[in-house]
């Protein structure tokens, strides 16, 4: 015990050195961050604009949409930035301060928008299996309560493990070989044998994600089998394009995380580690916006409506 508190220093910053040690990639990353950066920033406000003056958007759908996109905003500016900044000057120190808001703001709102998928995933659930009480059931009232629980539990996810991660001491050395700081790089600058509790809440966090996707895929089975006893062809195909891209967008959420938090090697720099986080820190965020409107006729009349108002 005496050994691992002298070893035990006080930190005042961390190095973050994900992509410094291959110069291709510190080449390319740049422009290509600062691309997907504002394809996502463009996607989710055009999203959150359409979803606002659009009188034909004002169902649940699209109010649970709107906060989703807002989600992606914040969940994509936590990392990118900053790691777009320390590459251009060369200065690749976070302070343990700004780390720990990092790893808070990053678990909260991703925590907040895996709630929001299951409430999405609920609500499509009450209007097409119970489509006579889904005014009655999603109302105005019940749609903000929802949408305030997934904040709510958002933030409580972000302080659990922020606390968890940061109540052990740490032996350095202080290099974090990721573009961002995310708890299993930081987890591994810890003294030997103290990551137990944050360990401990990463198991029990991930139990119950897979829990409630296991309800979320309850629900999707219940959803496919009305779909299919709909006599219209075309009724099918419309009902389908509405419940697709939301399980495409948990399926990618959710396994991407697990991939990078339960199967990779965080210990030293490694490809696999940095694509792993980039397919759920960077992506997500990206894609949300094409997946939700790409086939979305509505999205897409009111994008039309817009851009007439704006020739003339």
């Amino acid at each position: 015990m005496t050994e691992k508190l002298t070893n035990a220093t006080i930190i005042t910053e961390f190095l973050l050195m994900g992509f410094t040690d291959d110069q291709v990639l510190q080449g390319l990353y740049v422009p290509f961050f600062f691309l997907i950066y504002l394809t996502a920033l463009m996607g989710n406000l055009l999203i959150i604009i359409l979803t606002t003056t659009d009188q034909h958007l004002q169902s649940p759908m699209y109010f649970f949409l709107k906060n989703l996109s807002l989600i992606d905003i914040c969940y994509i500016s936590v990392t990118v930035p900053k790691s777009i900044i320390n590459s251009v000057t060369k200065s690749y120190s976070i302070s343990f301060l700004g780390c720990a808001s990092q790893i808070f703001l990053f678990i909260f709102l991703a925590g907040t928008e895996y709630a929001l998928l299951i409430v999405m995933s609920y609500d499509r659930y009450v209007a097409i299996c119970h489509p006579l009480y889904y005014e009655i059931t999603m109302n105005r009232g019940t749609c903000l309560q929802m949408v305030i629980a997934s904040w709510a539990s958002g933030c409580v996810y972000g302080s659990v493990h922020v606390a968890g991660t940061f109540s052990v001491p740490f032996c350095g050395p202080y290099i974090v070989h990721q573009f961002f700081c995310d708890i299993p790089s930081v987890l591994t600058l810890a003294c030997s044998g103290e990551q137990i509790l944050e360990y401990a809440f990463v198991i029990a966090s991930f139990t119950f994600a897979f829990v409630c996707f296991l309800f979320l895929i309850a629900s999707y089975v219940f959803i496919f089998s009305a779909v299919l006893r709909i006599p219209s062809a075309q009724g099918r195909c419309k009902t389908f394009s509405t419940c697709i891209p939301h399980l495409t967008v948990v399926i990618l959420f959710l396994f991407s995380g697990t991939a990078n938090y339960l199967w990779t090697n965080s210990k030293s720099a490694s490809s696999l580690n940095l694509f792993m986080s980039v397919l759920y820190s960077v992506l997500p965020p990206s894609l949300n916006p094409l997946i939700y409107s790409l086939r979305n006729k509505d999205m897409k009349a009111a994008l039309g409506k817009i851009l007439r108002v704006n020739c003339y």
